[in-house]
């Protein structure tokens, strides 16, 4: 059988440009550089089959990449030059590495005649990225022959999604872009699934026998539709409680009778006290890091009191912080029907009761005193109930982002999708990107991304990417929206708190004194605006820009002195300054 690929001889930069395109890439990110011009005339090449969106940052781009990688489950594609194009798309490389999200960053680099010299913006990108445990990237590659580029591109898609997925670089010297090459293109990546050994699955079940307190914990990067259906039906055999690890809260349907809540920052104190009372716990597809393990005191490392199975799809990330009971490597896409196989018990699950309450607690939590003269709790549940039900909601880093985790409902995976793009890694600047991300690559869905001041100025700026590329322009039934909400507080909000928990009363570079009208700015990119200072005027701010045509940014002020949805800052103070 012959090879179909494309045997006819073009620039290495336009075969890179089909190769992804044999790979399923139809929108790539970047900002462009001098590094990679062949690349470019190779997008302007086959621009019918293939989109490069232009970025006003490459920590915006990168992000933007995150954000595709997680929405698809297909690796986000991100280009950026060499040198500083590099250092500033690295942020989203570490937020793809510690999310476990699947992403190719594409570096261009000095000419090969000119390397180890320090030319122009040269850097060595296996020292910068260094593969690792700890590093920011699964593997580091770099093309100097130019017919062995396809080849290279089809190792990138595999390693990004085999296992554990996360990010890989591909370096990209500019003469080996500009040669010549008849190299045909590799056919699209298939990626290897595992599957658990029979005879831990027999294991699993025995102790799931012996359990009186069971939960588990789902979350990780790799589930698909069909998979969270079958944890769902898994769930619902066996009757347990299901819990969200850290910012994977859209893996189980929040409004199903078994779930439990959100296993993270500003946990339910009643769920914190469930996952230390459980006496077994069954962690699905999460690495159980540092965030939804309440800094390893949740379940103590590196042997918990609980009784510990760990489901992942990495060999590597198994006994590696945790010392289970039981380790089970399995693909998240068949980790649903792999526990499906289990034989059910003979007699019905004796704690039923234990999981009613854990799903009333959680309900319970949904619940809060009221708060003027802005209560962001009502603002968060306004947009949920007027917003479409396959909404997309984004955020970055922040105290703002506890209202969002607390009291938006999201829907299982099985349903719409993924409707969660947040960063596990915790980087300010993720979800204006990621929004402008997700309403280009889904323009019939909404898109609604919940900002702080601080994290907004870190990436505002891509706003001109959302104009420029027409995202969130509503208008129609197939045409959603884009709307950002920015919470002004004038502080690093997360910063400030530390502070008055450690040094009360001693502020230091925490204030943001000089904070632009936000609904300014966003009418000065060509985005409507509105400006919300009361409880009362953000519905109809909100409606309004349901209704408009174009995307829209509401300016939300809040007073730092609410802190969280639990604690103000003169509470934190005073805790802080009383003596014992």
């Amino acid at each position: 059988m012959k090879n179909p690929g494309v045997t006819r001889a073009r620039l290495a930069g336009h075969a890179l440009v089909e190769a992804l395109v044999a790979q399923g890439i139809d929108t790539v990110f970047g900002v462009p550089g001098e590094s990679y011009l062949a690349v470019l005339d190779g997008f302007h090449e086959h621009a019918r089959r293939i989109r490069f969106i232009a970025c006003r940052h490459e920590g915006g781009a990168s992000f933007m990449a995150d954000a595709q990688g997680k929405l698809t489950g297909w690796p986000g594609v991100c280009f950026v030059t060499r040198g500083p194009g590099a250092s500033n798309a690295a942020i989203g490389l570490h937020t793809a590495f510690q999310d476990s999200t699947p992403l190719v960053l594409f570096v261009g680099q000095v000419a090969g005649d000119q390397r180890d010299r320090e030319a122009f913006q040269e850097l060595d990108y296996r020292q910068l990225f260094g593969p690792g445990t700890l590093g920011m990237a699964k593997w580091v590659g770099e093309v100097q022959d130019a017919d062995r580029l396809p080849e290279y591109v089809a190792r990138a898609f595999h390693t990004a999604m085999q296992g554990r997925p996360g990010p890989v670089v591909l370096v990209l010297p500019e003469d080996m872009l500009t040669r010549q090459t008849a190299a045909p293109v590799l056919p699209r990546v298939v990626p290897a699934l595992a599957w658990p050994a029979p005879g831990a699955m027999r294991d699993l079940r025995t102790m799931l026998a012996k359990a009186q307190k069971p939960l588990v914990i789902v979350g990780g990067s790799g589930w698909s539709a069909k998979g969270a259906r079958a944890l769902q039906s898994f769930a619902e055999a066996w009757q347990l409680p299901v819990a969200c690890g850290f910012r994977f809260q859209d893996c189980f349907d929040n409004r199903h009778p078994l779930y439990a809540g959100d296993v993270g920052i500003g946990i339910n104190p009643k769920l914190a006290a469930r996952v230390r009372g459980a006496d077994l716990i069954l962690a699905l597809g999460l690495r159980l890091g540092e965030m939804t393990t309440g800094g390893y005191s949740l379940l103590a490392a590196p042997r918990p009191a609980q009784r510990l199975v760990h489901l992942h799809a990495g060999a590597e990330e198994l006994g590696r912080v945790y010392s289970a009971d039981l380790m089970l490597q399995c693909s998240l896409a068949v980790a649903g029907q792999a526990l499906g196989t289990l034989e059910l018990l003979p007699e019905a699950p004796r704690w039923a009761e234990w999981s009613a309450a854990a799903n009333a607690d959680y309900k319970a939590n949904l619940e809060a005193p009221p708060v003027a003269p802005l209560d962001m709790a009502v603002v968060v549940k306004t947009v949920q109930r007027l917003a479409p039900a396959n909404t997309v909601y984004t955020n970055g880093a922040g105290n703002f982002s506890a209202w969002l985790h607390r009291y938006v409902r999201y829907f299982g995976l099985q349903h719409h999708g993924r409707t969660q793009l947040a960063p596990t890694s915790g980087a300010m600047g993720y979800g204006v990107p990621a929004a402008v991300a997700a309403a280009l690559l889904y323009p019939e869905r909404t898109v609604v991304n919940i900002a702080g001041d601080g994290d907004f100025l870190m990436t505002g700026q891509e706003l001109a990417t959302a104009k420029a590329h027409g995202a969130g322009q509503g208008g129609g039934p197939r045409s959603g929206h884009l709307i950002s909400i920015v919470v002004d507080n004038a502080t690093f909000g997360t910063i400030r708190m530390h502070q008055e928990r450690s040094y009360p009363g001693r502020v230091s570079g925490s204030d943001l004194r000089a904070n632009p009208d936000f609904a300014a700015l966003a009418r000065a990119y060509g985005w409507n605006a509105w400006l919300v200072q009361r409880t009362e005027e953000f519905e109809p701010a909100f409606a309004a820009a349901l209704a408009a045509d174009g995307p829209g940014l509401i300016h939300v002020k809040l007073d730092a002195e609410v802190s969280t949805p639990r604690v103000t800052l003169s509470a934190l103070r005073e805790a802080a300054t009383r003596p014992g």
